[in-house]
């Protein structure tokens, strides 16, 4: 076979509320995300692996994106691949119905399961517990966010035995429920931990600093508003999930020099140019830019 190996373990899923789907992958395999995880928003998911072939990925969105079901769309490509038995795949489109194809040939222990908005597929794992485990962590965290959900699967899989090789690289993406006009908006998640001694625990930390990414959004959009308290429980709130982040801090220090409580946005910005200096230099510009709106006597206070 020429095709790339990604011999691994992967979900597709959707949200039943929100709509949203993901594909989460992990191997041990270089830079896996790119090969085994496809999405479009308001289409489907697409997770492709054992002998990669990458153009289920884009064909199989095309097929449901024209109207073919999950099922539909992967048996058509399944049946133009000479190398089917060596392939795995997983369809879901975005009424959650889910399709899953593992070949003759795929290398033991390979198995998948499809069920209403999910599907979990593995192959070369060391041992036939993983899938199994897969399923439950799925149905068991339906309280959690997508994303959150799919990464709890992804470690179910390995805490069960996951890739008899061992583990490299993982990738997690989360598309919307709904179309989009623009490329750039398709993916609401796309993380990738491309060579990491253990990438789960490092794709959970990523998710955690894209959560917290979130709120500094929503902050800046608020502030764009001119909605001071909303914007600094945003910016709060992206704090607590990344604590030791010097810029959330800053943007929050400048919501509440815009506010005029300089009582406690001045203490904040201190803390921040005692660790690099730079910031101060930052908001000496900021001024001119309409971003910290204060007159030059109250700058004075904040920098010096």
């Amino acid at each position: 076979m020429k095709d790339p190996f990604a011999h691994t373990f992967s979900i597709v899923a959707r949200d039943s509320i929100t709509g949203e789907m993901a594909v989460g992958v992990q191997s041990h395999w270089f830079s896996v995300g790119p090969l085994v995880a496809w999405g479009k928003s308001g289409v489907g998911v697409v997770a492709t692996q054992s002998f990669v072939n990458p153009a289920y990925g884009p064909n199989g969105l095309k097929l449901m994106e024209d109207g073919k079901s999950a099922s539909q769309a992967l048996e058509k490509l399944i049946a133009e691949d000479d190398g089917e038995e060596y392939r795995q795949v997983a369809f879901l489109d975005s009424s959650g119905r889910t399709a899953a194809h593992t070949g003759s040939s795929c290398v033991e222990s390979a198995f998948h399961y499809t069920g209403k908005n999910y599907s979990v597929q593995a192959n070369m794992m060391l041992n036939d517990r993983v899938v199994p485990a897969m399923k439950s962590a799925f149905l068991e965290h339906s309280e959690l966010p997508l994303a959150e959900r799919v990464v709890k699967v992804l470690q179910a899989a390995q805490n069960a035995g996951g890739d008899i090789r061992g583990k490299q690289s993982a990738a997690l993406i989360v598309v919307g429920a709904n179309k989009v006009e623009n490329s750039w908006e398709d993916k609401k998640i796309d993380l990738r931990v491309d060579d990491n001694a253990d990438p789960l625990v490092e794709l959970e930390r990523l998710l955690t600093v894209a959560r917290a990414y979130e709120f500094m959004n929503k902050g800046d959009l608020a502030m764009e508003a001119g909605d001071v308290d909303e914007a600094l429980k945003q910016y709060g709130s992206a704090e607590k999930l990344f604590p030791d982040n010097l810029e959330m801090k800053y943007w929050k220090a400048v919501a509440l020099a815009n506010s005029k409580r300089f009582g406690e946005a001045i203490p904040i910005f201190k803390g921040i140019f005692e660790v690099e200096d730079n910031w101060r230099t930052m908001t000496m510009r900021l001024p001119a830019s309409g971003l910290l709106n204060v007159t030059e006597a109250e700058l004075d206070k904040i920098v010096n």
